[in-house]
């Protein structure tokens, strides 16, 4: 007689491979989030050398409307909608969300993060994580990433 234990772990379906290793990025990936500042590893540091003041180790940590701005960015990105991200800047669209001019710096660096972070996952795979697989995959971050948050706001 089987356990009910083992029969649900026995009827579930097999997962794709491409499935576990998105939700693995989006694992690690948010909690790369959670540190400030953000871990650099293996990007390339010289699109990141503008950026370098954020470094510093007095910075603050950028609010959350300025990670829930960056995930937009990204998206657009992979995406390549560039023109909402020129229509996003052009305007000033982060005001809108209440961030201050000042956080256009902090809202460029965590998006190109996250665009780093998504291409790089891309050339890993040999290309077989695509655009259309970053953007799904940026989303399981996304709700990591809040889901991380608002259990920290219930503390």
């Amino acid at each position: 007689m089987t356990s009910l234990r083992w029969e649900l772990l026995l009827d579930q379906k097999p997962r794709p491979i491409r499935e576990h290793l998105l939700d693995e990025v989006a694992k690690l990936m948010a909690d790369e989030l959670e540190q400030w500042p953000l871990p650099l590893g293996q990007i390339d540091p010289a699109p990141m050398k503008a950026f370098a003041s954020l470094m510093e180790p007095d910075v603050p940590r950028p609010p959350r409307a300025a990670y829930e701005e960056a995930f937009r960015l990204t998206r657009w990105e992979l995406a390549r909608e560039l023109e909402a991200c020129d229509e996003y800047f052009r305007n000033r669209r982060w005001e809108d969300r209440g961030l201050p001019r000042e956080a256009r710096t902090a809202l460029l660096f965590l998006s190109r993060w996250m665009v780093e972070q998504m291409l790089s996952l891309g050339e890993a795979t040999g290309g077989k994580i695509n655009r259309s697989s970053m953007r799904q995959c940026l989303d399981r971050i996304d709700r990591r990433f809040r889901a991380f948050a608002d259990a920290k706001n219930m503390q």
